[in-house]
């Protein structure tokens, strides 16, 4: 039961050193746009980076490779790409990811951000129990 807490601080500490040095939020899809669309490139691609080499760090310590969710069949390229579009574009119509609104934007007590994570979770339930009853 350690590695969830432990993993869940090392969120809470980078996006502690993010907002006090940078005084940016650590929301992944923002920094992701900003970095490919936006200003302040070096920070964005160097933050990018330290979750990509985070994860390789953990896979060559001995943490289990995540394992994609098995589906009887794969979907097309087409609709991956399509979806991907659709969530960037969500994150951009909501000001932000869950990271954003749930990991920095509660912790700075937003009423914004308190309203978005209302919704996607909720959302999120309901889809899941559509699917469920439905699938």
């Amino acid at each position: 039961m350690i590695q969830p807490f432990a993993g869940g601080m090392l969120i809470g500490i980078a996006a502690l050193l993010l907002y006090s040095t940078l005084g940016r939020i650590a929301g992944a899809s923002g920094i992701a746009y900003g970095a490919l669309w936006g200003g302040e490139r070096p920070w964005r691609l160097a933050f990018l980076a330290g979750l990509a080499a985070g994860a390789w760090l953990a896979l060559g310590l001995g943490a289990p490779a995540p394992q994609a969710p098995s589906v009887d069949g794969a979907a097309p390229a087409l609709t991956i790409m399509v979806a991907g579009v659709l969530v960037g574009a969500g994150t951009r119509l909501g000001n932000g990811c869950t990271s954003g609104h749930g990991v920095c934007g509660l912790a700075r007590l937003s009423l914004r951000s308190a309203v978005a994570v209302a919704v996607f979770m909720s959302s999120g339930m309901l889809t899941a129990t559509l699917l469920g009853i439905l699938g």
